[in-house]
């Protein structure tokens, strides 16, 4: 196997993100959904979206359980709220698929996953909105969400498909053990890429990013402080928002981490290597992102 790429300046320099010039619309820089939020976990697409933004999308809209949406149209009052039915155990109601699937065939980048805690619903909403996307299209999925997929016949979606695995979740999607990941995360993250046709970013001290047909990236992560609750939650939106913006997903996986990475590394000086929080991490996005 071959070794990884750092991902380090020589990289970046070597896969530039789109330049947006004059002439530049809201339209043009990107439209990103992301779909999660529960009665339990309401605060996660908050970061998601405020992450999207920082990292330049020009239009994101958050699809969430109408009894938060109101809350949230306030605290991110950049981005449009699709409120949707909560089923009984505080997740989005199963049945509304369809309506995201069809909001998803108007953007260029879905989120799906961040709060949501029931799997079964996180398989529906998988199912319907990944076949209607278009080829286009990019399709994240993060979080609990990640366990759903392993249901799923991947061949079905139509977008370009990105995972987010930190390792727990990737011995939910993979059925391997904890311990067989850790030892080897480069061979699983390949294997997983290839088996299920997509890019996947496997989260750790050291990230690996992986895509079919393509030598793995890693990156050596920002520092003990990215260890905290909500930061893979900011890392779906900067990707999400990087692949909205025209960038090649193995490419916006691999910028999404070394941003990630590096605002952890900034929190860290500014606050402390240890304390600072997930929701910290997105203004730092805009100041590291090329001009």
């Amino acid at each position: 196997m071959t070794d990884p790429i750092a991902i380090d300046s020589a990289w970046l320099a070597a896969n530039p993100l789109p330049v947006h010039g004059d002439g530049t619309t809201k339209d043009s820089r990107g439209r990103v959904l992301i779909v999660g939020g529960s009665r339990s976990v309401p605060g996660a697409v908050r970061l998601t979206a405020e992450a999207a933004l920082r990292a330049g999308a020009g239009k994101v809209r958050v699809a969430t359980i109408a009894e938060a949406s109101t809350l949230l149209g306030l605290l991110v009052p950049e981005a449009g709220i699709v409120p949707l039915p909560a089923g009984p155990d505080g997740d989005i109601a199963g049945d509304a698929a369809d309506e995201l699937a069809q909001i998803a065939e108007g953007v260029d980048a879905v989120v799906i996953g961040p709060g949501i805690v029931d799997e079964d619903v996180a398989a529906r909403l998988i199912d319907a909105i990944g076949r209607r996307m278009s080829s286009d299209g990019m399709l994240l999925i993060d979080a609990a969400a990640i366990a759903a997929l392993a249901r799923l016949d991947t061949a079905s979606i139509r977008a370009r498909l990105i995972v987010t695995p930190h390792h727990g979740e990737m011995a939910a999607l993979t059925g391997q053990s904890l311990e067989t990941i850790v030892a080897d995360p480069i061979g699983i993250a390949t294997r997983t890429a290839e088996e299920r046709h997509a890019v996947v970013a496997l989260k750790g001290s050291t990230t690996i990013v992986a895509a079919p047909g393509q030598a793995a990236l890693r990156f050596g992560g920002g520092g003990i402080g990215m260890a905290t609750g909500g930061s893979g939650d900011v890392l779906a939106g900067a990707i999400a928002a990087l692949s909205a913006r025209g960038t090649d997903a193995a490419v916006a996986a691999g910028w999404g981490v070394w941003l990630h990475g590096q605002a952890g590394r900034r929190a860290a000086t500014t606050h402390g290597p240890i304390g600072f929080l997930a929701r910290e991490l997105s203004a730092e996005l805009p100041r590291l992102l090329p001009q």
